[in-house]
Parts: C-alpha cells; sequence; structure tokens
C-alpha cells in the first residue's frame, strides 16, 4: 500500500510515520525544502514521546521518505492524505488556499485509481468543495481519472498521539460511494484487525462536522469546570470534592473537569472560533461556544490575578518564577497557551520573570528577550517572591519543598493546576493558593 502524507507538522508528521509503522510505503511531502532536509537527517520539528525514534526506524527500512517535490506524493500512489496543518485568515475564518492549492496538484498529477483523503480539520463542506477542484483540473487534462474523496479527521492529542493512532477510540470516515468505504477500510486495515476499534461510516460532511463536535464539547467542559471552580471560591466550597461528585456520575464521567488556568493548543481554541465563524456564515449564533471562549479567554488571567492580590497589587520588581509554558504536559507547542498570556501580565507589571520548561526552553527564548530561562525548577525560582505551576509536567509534582524554599526570597506558590495539597505546601511554610478552593 503506498501512502503519500502532505503537509509535515503535527498531524501529517505523526500519521506519516504511524502509517509506516503499519507496513505501508509513505511518501511525505512538504513545500518547506529546509524543513524535509532536516528530517531527512532526522531533525524532528516536534515533541512527542516515542516519534523521533520511529520515524527514524522506518526511514532506515526505507518506507518513509520525505521529499519537497510535490510531484512525488501524487504520482503512483494510493491514497493521497492531505494533513496541512490549518490556520484562521484575518477574517477568523479557516484559510483553505492551501488544501485547494494540494487539490488541485491533485488533479494535475494523479494518473490511475486513487482517494484523496482529508485529514486536515476543515469546515463543513470542505470535502465537496475539493472534488470539485480536483474534477475541474482532470477535465482541463482532457483525461480520465477514477478518484474516490474521504473525510477522515484526526483526533490524536499532544503527548498521547502514536497511542491515539494506533489504538484509537474510533476511526471516522466520511465517503460518498461504497468504492470509497472499501478503500478507506483497507486503509485502517492493521489496526481494524488489531482489536474491536470502533469504525464510523458517514457522508464526508458529517464527518467533518463531528470533528468540530469533539473538540467543543471537551472545550466546553474544560470552561465549564473552570466556571465551578471559580465560583466555590466566591462561596467557600472546595472544588477538588465538587468535581469528584460530578465526575463518578456514570452519565458524565471523570474526564476533562479538571480546573486550572485555562485550555491552550492549536486544537481547541481554532475549532471553537471556526465553528463559531462557520455558524455566522449560516446566520445561526453559537452561544454557548462564545461563552466557552470567553471564559477560556478570562480564566488565563487567574494566575496573574491571584498573585495581584496576593501582593495588593504591589508587582513591580517582583522575582516571579513561571514553571511550565507548552499548553500541556509532554509537547513543547506553546501555542495559546495560558503561559503566554501570564508572562505577558507579569512583564507589564514590571515583574523580573524567570522561566523553565522541559522542552519549551528555545520557543521561549525566542518569544521573549527579556524573560531568564533557567537550567532547571530549582534555578527559576532562586531569588523568586513567588513560584507560579503553570504546567503540570511530572518534573514539577513532588518538589523538594524544602530546598524551593531555601532558594526562593518569599515562599508563594500559585498552583495553576491543582497537583499540590495545600496542607503539605502551608506545613512546609509556604503560602498557597490555587484554583477554586
Amino acid at each position: 500500500m503506498k501512502v503519500s502524507i502532505v503537509g509535515t507538522g503535527y498531524v501529517g508528521l505523526v500519521s506519516a510515520a504511524c502509517f509506516a509503522e503499519l507496513g505501508a510505503t509513505v511518501t511525505c511531502v512538504d513545500t518547506d525544502a529546509q524543513k524535509i532536509n532536516r528530517l531527512v537527517y532526522g531533525s524532528i520539528p516536534i515533541y512527542e514521546p516515542g516519534l523521533e525514534a520511529m520515524v527514524m526506524r522506518n526511514v532506515n527500512d526505507k518506507r518513509l521518505v520525505f521529499s519537497s517535490n510535490l510531484s512525488d506524493g501524487f504520482v503512483g500512489q494510493d491514497y493521497v492524505v492531505c494533513a496541512l496543518d490549518t490556520q484562521l485568515d484575518s477574517d477568523g475564518a479557516t484559510d483553505l488556499k492551501p488544501i485547494e492549492e494540494v487539490a488541485q496538484m491533485f488533479g494535475a498529477y494523479v494518473n490511475g485509481a486513487a482517494i484523496f483523503v482529508i485529514k486536515s480539520t476543515v469546515p463543513v463542506g470542505t470535502a465537496q468543495r475539493v472534488r470539485s477542484i480536483i474534477s475541474d483540473e482532470i477535465a482541463r487534462r482532457g483525461v480520465a481519472v477514477d478518484f474516490e474523496i474521504a473525510s477522515n479527521p484526526d483526533f490524536l492529542t499532544e503527548g498521547n498521539a502514536i497511542k491515539d493512532f494506533m489504538k484509537p477510540d474510533r476511526i471516522v470516515i466520511g465517503v460518498e460511494s461504497e468504492r470509497g468505504r472499501e478503500l478507506m477500510f483497507r486503509m485502517y486495515r492493521t489496526i481494524l484487525l488489531r482489536g474491536n476499534r470502533q469504525i464510523i461510516t458517514t457522508d464526508t460532511r458529517t464527518a467533518e462536522m463531528i470533528k468540530y463536535a469533539a473538540t467543543s464539547m471537551l472545550a466546553t467542559r474544560v470552561s465549564f469546570m473552570n466556571e465551578i471552580a471559580n465560583l466555590c471560591e466566591i462561596v467557600g466550597a472546595d472544588v477538588n470534592v465538587v468535581r469528584q461528585g460530578v465526575g463518578t456520575d456514570s452519565r458524565i464521567g471523570p474526564k476533562y473537569i479538571y480546573p486550572g488556568c485555562g485550555y491552550g493548543g492549536t486544537l481547541f481554541p481554532q475549532d471553537i472560533k471556526d465553528l463559531i465563524k462557520i455558524a455566522q456564515g449560516n446566520d445561526f449564533d453559537m452561544e454557548v461556544l462564545k461563552a466557552v471562549d470567553n471564559v477560556n479567554t478570562r480564566q488565563k488571567r487567574i494566575l496573574f490575578d491571584k498573585l495581584s492580590e496576593h501582593y495588593g497589587g504591589e508587582l513591580a520588581d517582583k522575582v516571579v518564577a513561571v514553571w511550565g509554558l507548552s499548553f500541556k504536559p509532554e509537547t513543547g507547542d506553546m501555542s495559546n497557551s495560558p503561559a503566554i498570556d501570564t508572562l505577558d501580565q507579569l512583564l507589564a507589571a514590571g515583574c523580573e520573570v524567570r522561566v523553565y520548561d522541559p522542552v519549551a526552553m528555545n520557543t521561549a527564548k525566542r518569544r521573549w528577550g527579556n524573560v531568564y530561562c533557567a537550567s532547571n525548577m530549582y534555578d527559576a525560582a532562586r531569588g523568586a517572591d513567588a513560584v507560579l505551576l503553570v504546567t503540570e509536567w511530572r518534573q514539577f509534582m513532588l518538589p523538594a519543598w524544602d530546598e524551593l524554599r531555601a532558594v526562593m526570597r518569599t515562599p508563594v506558590i500559585i498552583d495553576g493546576r491543582n497537583v499540590y495539597d495545600r496542607r503539605e505546601v502551608e506545613a512546609e511554610g509556604f503560602s498557597y493558593h490555587c484554583i477554586g478552593y
């Protein structure tokens, strides 16, 4: 089985490596020649546990090749998978021009039976729009090509992407014919043979909508629990116990109801804004999702607000350590991370900021020239008037409290992920602030 992956971003690179691991011959193409050259020599542009070893193993076994020549991704392939990372344009809508260009090239180069698979997150109706572009290009060539179109949204989570691909909760396939369905089942045959994986087959519009609906539901749970946490602080309730009481309800479950300082990444923020924009384009107002987005924007101020309240608004010249920069553990991605808002607010208030993250330090150095990038968590806390925990990396879970207290100027902990025990931290001589109690 010959598979071409167009795009070497997060979804594209993980998908390419995993398909190769499953035995397919994979060509991964990208117009960025420098990026392709780095990949050929083993430089992986993203941090994902296990990905680098998988890429190199399959490159060495010649099941995975990288190319900056886009025609390599279209000629003689059984499957062409468009996995470009989508961006919002200046109007807040998904910029489909890169995907449309790939579709046009597919139509220009495809010379046999093949299926064009859209794995990128795209607005409802994009697959049909892409089919029209491909058909027009084939007609312009004056040839007869038997192609299929499919929508196959990804549900990868950063830090757990390889497992999500190899052992998915479900595989969603949107097709327009029985032949398309058969081709997509063949594409995932190896995964389906490994266990009882739920595969959902539908039309392309419904498949596109499933991705947005799933993302929106998860983001809604996060924002809802953050609202509950903020109310718990006001009324004197303990949000950790509230969360347990809610999560043990079999109708709800425990996932994505942990209070914190807001969600980040590209998936939640972009998909929420995109779906709101799609609704507006159809004269429909997504009031719940607007509230989800607004709550998250407000929640990203909560660590700064707690610090400011602790010091009575007098933050000028305070030294503040920030633990964690990525939007979640096990990734170096800082896209829309609460850390960005927090650091910008601290710097604007005149604070001296010291940061540490196990993976994202290079990104921090490029983004902020006026912060101290520490060598470890204790170096970051040296001379600090407060430590703000933003990302719950395992390295931060069990600090040596005596060592931490010895290097800090003022022992204050502001826990943005509720990972510490208040009684333990206060017994060690710290002032402790968290979310929701």
